[in-house]
């Protein structure tokens, strides 16, 4: 998630597409070189699981695709997240067939910061790398990963995440595929803000706590990345762009819908007034200013995505997205918090998982 209002910058697709596509390119030109990037200190890739068995092997297995990368440097970190070890075939299965190691870790206390806590915990690299079950990494974005660290001396690196939708999504599928995609420079470099925790790359040095440095009280809420990447800005902490580092996203159905998209488009737009209110001590000047900025845009974009509606222009999506956004920064915390992961499988059979 980006520190505002989302992972994912909502951007017109038109521009999406030149983003994505100048990303693809960087990524075709690290597949072609020769060089073989090695990190003595080990890179450890880890993946949050929660009942995607089909999910988890494919993220899973372009991992083991990735090139211009040592393998005897790489380990991959699969944490599954369901309160009964239901991942524990796939990862067996996975295991015989990696060109490096696997280890498998059970978190069965459910929530999105356990599971990545756990994934922390059990690596062992100096660097980690986090890929969402829901994600499939290209073949270079490791590499451009691991060179975006070094050249910049990043403490994180983050690069572009691509949506890919079935045919038959219906007529938001633009709005679809830009909520849950990431567009960021088209060059690689420092950057001010920090992005999602689904394809970046951090320095375990750098984090506030080596082991366990996502913060619980946003299992459910999510969230958790922007409050650690809070963090380590704080402490003086560098971000760096990888527009080269591109994964794939296939969102599972049931997050395709408007209700499930403006929902967490409420929660994003919780984020910056959430943040202020809960920091030690409260920001009360922030949380005011949030609220002011979040009701004038609610204001403004509900009248146009009004509009748009009864127009039925191609884009409403989009516009209703913004006025929600600005509600969130409105309504914050207490009733109007939105639980989104850490439901057990017996409380919420349909309850989205971990990714």
């Amino acid at each position: 998630m980006l520190l505002l209002p989302d992972r994912a910058k909502l951007t017109p697709p038109s521009l999406m597409r030149l983003a994505t596509g100048a990303a693809a390119s960087d990524v075709a030109g690290a597949k072609s070189h020769q060089e073989t990037v090695s990190v003595p200190e080990g890179v450890s890739v880890v993946i949050p699981t929660q009942r995607r068995p089909d999910g988890l092997a494919r993220a899973a297995r372009s991992v083991f695709r990735q090139r211009g990368v040592g393998r005897a440097c790489l380990e991959l970190v699969i944490v599954d997240n369901d309160e009964a070890p239901s991942a524990a075939p796939v990862a067996a299965s996975l295991r015989a067939e990696a060109p490096f190691p696997v280890v498998y870790a059970h978190e069965p206390a459910p929530g999105v910061a356990n599971a990545r806590n756990a994934g922390v915990t059990a690596a062992r690299g100096a660097l980690i790398a986090f890929l969402d079950d829901d994600e499939e990494a290209s073949e270079g974005w490791l590499a451009a990963l691991i060179e975006a660290q070094a050249r910049f001396d990043a403490d994180a690196v983050f690069g572009p995440v691509q949506a890919r939708t079935p045919d038959d999504v219906g007529p938001h599928r633009s709005y679809l595929e830009a909520f849950f995609s990431r567009v960021g420079p088209a060059e690689a470099g420092v950057v001010a803000q920090a992005y999602g925790c689904g394809d970046s790359l951090v320095r375990r040095a750098a984090l506030p706590d080596p082991t366990r440095p996502f913060n619980p009280a946003r299992n459910e809420t999510g969230g958790e990345d922007d409050l650690l990447f809070e963090a380590m800005r704080s402490r003086g902490a560098r971000f760096a762009w990888a527009p080269g580092a591109l994964v794939f996203e296939d969102p599972a159905p049931a997050r395709l819908t408007l209700g499930y998209t403006f929902a967490r488009a409420f929660a994003y737009g919780q984020g910056a007034s959430c943040r202020c209110a809960t920091a030690d001590p409260p920001r009360w000047g922030g949380v005011l200013r949030w609220m002011a900025i979040g009701l004038a845009q609610a204001l403004v974009y509900g009248l146009a995505a009004a509009a748009a509606w009864m127009l039925r222009a191609p884009d409403r999506a989009f516009v209703v997205d913004r006025a929600v956004r600005g509600l969130g920064k409105v309504l914050f915390g207490g009733p109007f918090k939105i639980q989104f992961y850490g439901r057990r499988a017996a409380e919420a059979p349909g309850q989205m998982p971990v990714g």
